[in-house]
């Protein structure tokens, strides 16, 4: 059953970012926001103006919660900027990169991560500079000497070094003096930084884990410097446990009365392990862990330069659109082959089933998360745009053949990763009520969050059991789906009647990029036997296509000049806004809902460089890309 669909004009550019955000029930979240009788009141008042009394998210605020400089030591064995130049380029400002290209946005970040890692925080710049406290050091010493001299290959040879020292189970340098020295520089460089109401900087580092399996997770503070300077970075020399990480960060809100969390990424490099049914010496997860992470980590990371990890054509062959920048190989430093059966414990889409699983069986869904882009660029630039994109560090910055370098090497070649494969994006997109520290943060927690995969298409995503089809027609959606229902990131609140849930989903195109092919549900559910269930449903669509007997949409087409790098929108819609209900309902089954929607086919990273450069890529390098956008879910619970 095919739900009646609607396209707009360009107009609803000036309303459809004021989709507002909760419900009442929602509301107890963050108490800035309206109840849903603050709404309805809005409507029965004397308020001429619509806008009148507005206090809801209108705008997605776009930024980077992924982002490496010079002070990452793996990162800054390579790059030359700074943290500074990081806060500058993000803010809008045009920057030198490592090579001396002249860099700059389109246009400017709402807030940014700094998110350097945690091992030896600080070194490199601390070395290459002559810091005392690291010279003091056996070690600090000899590769000051090595990198500082006038002999390339030894320079080189120490820098290998240096970046295999972080898998060591201790730190070749212990001299805490130094990381907290370098820590905080960078936390008070945040507060300078941090303009509210104009530009955020959360201060945050990323946690690293053992061997190649990536169980990273990036560390974000609401609070500034005088709270975060409390603590240092937790690093893998502290502990490669997760649960540890987790027990830290209790400890600080615990002392400090602060607030943190941890942001998990690339599931599909980790071998089976970043969404896994057990605890990290592998027995089964307890109750008590799976609290901890849900307490911790309420948002996880889809999408990045290192691929994508929605969702995977094996574990989704019926998705026609899941093997999108897929990086399936092996680990993360390409020491362990990939097989099939850890693939299920690697993708959002298949942890929200787990997450189902395990809150059947112990009373807590430790995958109850919603969904972002970041970029996790070690160059110091957030900068995926794909006509802009600067590479995973700054060893593939553009140059005529970056398509065919090496961006990780492997022992087994088969393993390695080269230029072309990296995936230009992403970002995430907040739903905060202004732009702080505070807002942003809180967004994060209640997951009223999407990413994308680099565009800034703006989607509003509302379940509850009351639309109906005329709400699509509204010029202002966003009263009716905040006086309705619940947003994206929520769960859908008690069933007051016998009828299924039914949802609001708006979608608005980035006037940079491309129209938007369609709009889609993606569902996943668990049944009584304990085996899943997932069914794609496309709810929104742009021109006058049909689904066929198989009940699958054709194709949108495809205008990418290859040749010439450009496309027309002269198919896809500009904007898309649908009521849709769930056909295939049993309130029996525990149930998550989230949105994609995806772009018609534009020019990828790799058609810009071909024409710039006036080179011939392999038939193998893809040159045109579709990007998406994924939301956070919305959960049903059956009563009792």
């Amino acid at each position: 059953m095919m739900t009646k669909r609607y396209r707009f004009s360009a107009t609803l550019i000036s309303t459809i970012g004021g989709i507002a955000c909760s419900c009442a029930a929602y509301a107890q979240v963050q108490d800035t926001l309206p109840s849903k009788d603050d709404v309805a009141e809005r409507f029965t008042s004397d308020h001429f103006s619509p806008y009148a009394g507005r206090n809801f998210p209108t705008q997605p605020l776009w930024g980077d919660t992924h982002l490496h400089t010079e002070v990452s030591v793996d990162a800054g064995t390579m790059t030359r900027l700074s943290q500074e130049d990081a806060f500058r380029f993000a803010h809008g400002h045009e920057v030198t990169t490592t090579h001396g290209l002249q860099a700059k946005l389109s246009r400017p970040l709402d807030w940014l991560v700094i998110s350097d890692h945690a091992e030896m925080y600080g070194l490199m710049p601390q070395l290459l500079g002559g810091d005392q406290n690291v010279l003091s050091t056996p070690q600090g010493k000899a590769w000051y000497d090595a990198l500082t001299s006038n002999d390339s290959d030894l320079v080189f040879a120490t820098a290998m070094e240096i970046v295999a020292s972080l898998s060591g189970d201790e730190p070749p340098i212990d001299n805490p003096r130094a990381i907290k020295d370098a820590w905080q520089n960078y936390t008070a460089l945040a507060d300078h930084y941090n303009e509210p109401g104009v530009f955020t900087a959360l201060i945050g580092y990323e946690w690293t884990s053992e061997g190649g399996d990536n169980i990273h997770r990036n560390v974000i503070f609401r609070d500034g410097a005088t709270m975060a300077n409390q603590v240092l970075p937790f690093s893998q020399f502290d502990s490669k446990n997760p649960e540890d990480l987790w027990a830290h960060l209790a400890d600080y809100e615990d002392r400090t009365g602060g607030d943190v969390l941890a942001i998990p990424h690339n599931g599909n490099l980790s071998n089976g392990r970043l969404f896994s049914v057990s605890n990290f010496d592998g027995t089964p997860l307890t109750e008590e862990n799976a609290r901890l992470r849900a307490r911790f980590e309420p948002v996880i990371e889809t999408t990045q330069i290192k691929g994508d990890s929605e969702a995977h054509p094996f574990l989704s062959p019926d998705d026609e659109f899941a093997d999108f920048d897929t990086w399936d190989a092996s680990n993360l430093n390409g020491t362990e082959a990939k097989t099939q059966d850890m693939l299920q414990y690697e993708y959002s889409r298949e942890a929200y089933k787990t997450g189902l699983m395990l809150e059947e069986q112990l009373g807590i869904n430790p995958y109850k998360v919603g969904q972002i882009g970041s970029t996790d660029a070690h160059t110091g630039m957030a900068a995926v745009e794909e006509e802009n994109f600067f590479g995973k560090h700054s060893g593939v910055e553009p140059e005529p053949n970056r398509w065919e370098h090496l961006v990780i090497e492997a022992p087994d070649p088969e393993f390695s990763i080269y230029g072309w494969k990296q995936a230009s994006g992403g970002y995430a997109a907040v739903w905060a009520v202004e732009n702080t520290r505070e807002a942003i943060f809180d967004a994060l927690e209640r997951r009223e969050v999407y990413g994308t995969t680099g565009s800034r298409i703006l989607v509003r995503f509302f379940g509850g059991w009351d639309f109906a089809e005329e709400d699509a027609l509204s010029r202002l959606p966003a009263d009716i789906g905040y006086a309705k229902g619940v947003p994206m990131g929520s769960d859908l609140p008690k069933n007051p009647s016998d009828g299924a849930p039914n949802f609001l989903i708006a979608a608005l195109k980035d006037p940079y990029s491309g129209n938007l092919d369609r709009v889609q549900v993606i569902k996943g559910w668990l049944n009584a036997d304990g085996t899943r269930g997932e069914k794609v449903y496309d709810v929104a669509w742009g021109g006058d296509r049909t689904p066929g007997a198989d009940g699958k949409l054709p194709s949108v087409g495809n205008t990418v000049d290859v040749e010439n790098a450009t496309w027309t929108n002269t198919i896809g819609a500009p904007e898309l806004i649908t009521y849709w209900q769930d056909p295939d309902f049993d309130p029996s089954q525990r149930a998550f809902y989230y949105v994609r929607v995806i772009e018609i086919p534009t020019p990828r990273w790799t058609a810009y460089e071909a024409k710039r450069f006036n080179v011939q890529m392999d038939s193998n390098v893809p040159m045109t890309t579709t990007e998406r956008a994924y939301t956070s879910p919305i959960w049903y619970t059956p009563e009792g």
